[in-house]
């Protein structure tokens, strides 16, 4: 069998002279560029840098030094094609068995505050993807190498076989096409966003996604549907898709949807909170002491819709609170961890999935930080509507108070506990609350007006008392109707986005009924 070649050309240098060296150990002649040909240099490995393989020196600041029939026609040739070996032959080519490259870092780059054009077009590589393709299409001959994660495996294999199999080669020529189509659209993205003046789009001229199959999913929304679930290449932490399963059966499409809501409203609280999640909607949230205290005030809020639910707590379960848990049918349970106790409780419930994860660190300034997307997407037909992600957040210096009557300090802390619950319910949303939990809760209707009058329906079904209660509406009231509903169920104080044409319609109406009110200038619509 014939020395093998490798070409070891990259910008990241994690793991590249422990990979080399074992190379050099199985006897493979080694070819490199730049700065990765002195460090192998200077460890004391043979290398053969490619100006000197080529007979043509690098030049034009390193811009031109592999794009060369020696360096393409050595990865592109077949050895099967008698005509190949022969063509490579007369002109003295020789054959490039393995090529380890990662790419010049456009993503790290231009991620950087005050990236400047200028740098952003110097770091878009040229050589590094063309290699790649050209080695990547001929897979069968060639071992293509774009992460550091591929090494360990490529050297067992040669150290027990000699070679590749034909396995690994394609598996290693696919995860070298989708490296060059990320890498292609994360420069799509940003020079396609750079606006006339200079400044940067936030929504690029051309926008290209880039996700990572996690698991083909049983069905999706519904049975006769396929379905799998994707994440980002750079999954931010704290987010859904970092979770790691501990028990039960297989997430669905469904569990999916609805975990993701429940983990991301109860992400909002500091206090330690619960949330119930059913059909996308939160049915039951509470902060409390403790997790179990949370889960029980949650539980109150609506115990029928709570049957099958999703549950996720910002807390670690413990056996008081996984004790309580267990008396329900629960779909999926979610939480930042679980005590050895808590998961001795579930181990008998072999359906009931548990999902750990992490929650982002505290004092995150950007959404990826928070754990949290920087855009949502809604595919219609034959498009996509893309947005920024609702991530506001209000504070309390941020109310007007609009009504005679002033909200107590108890009162803005049961506002600001229904705003936040609002937020993720769907809209048209009500969301009755009161000493830190939610009393009623009405999502998805077409009227304002019926959400109220659910959320009080739903209350009074669970034995709640509303009188006293703060009420959220994530959008302006557009009559005072919607207001003498909820101030005739109990409401003391309510907290909306102001806005109408008819808002002094619906002040004096708070005025006359004896309710304080306060706007937030902000609305937080969810379809």
């Amino acid at each position: 069998m014939s020395q093998l070649t490798a070409l070891i050309s990259v910008s990241d240098k994690t793991g590249i002279l422990e990979f080399a060296q074992a190379l050099h150990g199985l006897g493979v002649k080694l070819l490199s560029t730049g700065g990765t040909a002195k460090l192998l240099l200077e460890a004391g490995l043979p290398v053969t840098e490619v100006a000197q393989h080529t007979g043509f020196p690098e030049m034009l600041d390193g811009r031109v030094k592999t794009l060369h029939p020696k360096i393409h026609g050595g990865l592109l040739a077949r050895r099967d094609l008698p005509e190949h070996v022969a063509a490579i032959q007369a002109h003295g080519i020789a054959t490039i068995d393995i090529l380890a490259v990662n790419l010049y870092p456009f993503e790290a780059t231009v991620a950087k505050p005050g990236c400047t054009l200028e740098d952003a077009i110097e770091n878009i590589d040229i050589g590094g993807p063309a290699m790649v393709r050209s080695a990547a299409k001929n897979w069968k001959d060639v071992t293509v190498l774009t992460d550091a994660s591929q090494y360990a495996g490529v050297l067992a294999e040669l150290k027990s076989a000699g070679k590749t199999s034909d396995k690994t080669r394609f598996a290693c020529s696919v995860a070298a096409f989708n490296r060059i189509a990320q890498y292609d659209a994360a420069i799509s993205n940003y020079l396609s966003a750079i606006n006339e003046d200079g400044s940067h789009n936030a929504f690029p001229g051309q926008m290209n996604s880039s996700f990572v199959k996690v698991q083909d999913l049983r069905y999706g929304e519904n049975s006769h549907q396929s379905a799998a679930l994707y994440r980002d290449l750079y999954p931010a932490p704290g987010s859904l898709v970092t979770g790691k399963q501990l028990q039960g059966k297989e997430l669905s499409y469904n569990n999916i949807a609805d975990a993701d809501a429940a983990w991301e409203c109860v992400k909002s609280f500091e206090a330690p909170a619960c949330v119930i999640v059913k059909h996308a909607n939160p049915c039951g949230v509470a902060v409390a002491a403790t997790a179990a205290e949370a889960y029980a005030k949650a539980f109150k809020t609506d115990p029928t819709s709570a049957f099958g639910g999703i549950i996720a707590f910002n807390r670690v379960v413990d056996k008081a609170a996984a004790e309580l848990v267990v008396k329900q049918f629960v779909e999926v349970l979610m939480a930042p961890g679980f005590t050895e106790e808590a998961k001795a409780v579930f181990a008998p419930k072999v359906n009931v999935r548990l999902l750990q994860i992490e929650l982002p660190a505290a004092g995150g300034k950007t959404p990826w930080e928070q754990g949290r997307n920087a855009q949502d997407s809604k595919r219609v037909g034959s498009g996509i509507l893309i947005q920024s992600a609702d991530n506001h957040f209000l504070q309390k210096s941020d109310l007007k108070v609009v009504t005679t009557l002033q909200p107590s300090a108890q009162q803005l802390d049961d506002l600001m506990f229904a705003w936040t619950v609002a937020q993720y319910v769907k809209s048209n949303a009500i969301v009755f609350c009161g000493g830190g939990m939610t009393l009623g809760v009405g999502a998805g209707q077409m009227s304002r007006v019926d959400s109220t009058k659910i959320a009080a329906i739903k209350a009074a079904n669970a034995g709640l008392a509303l009188q006293g209660s703060a009420v959220a509406s994530d959008a302006f009231f557009p009559f005072r109707d919607g207001l003498d509903v909820l101030a005739d169920a109990g409401a003391s104080c309510v907290i909306q986005p102001g806005g109408s044409m008819r808002d002094e319609e619906v002040i004096a109406a708070a005025n006359e009924r004896g309710i304080a009110m306060v706007f937030t200038g902000i609305r937080h619509f969810r379809h």
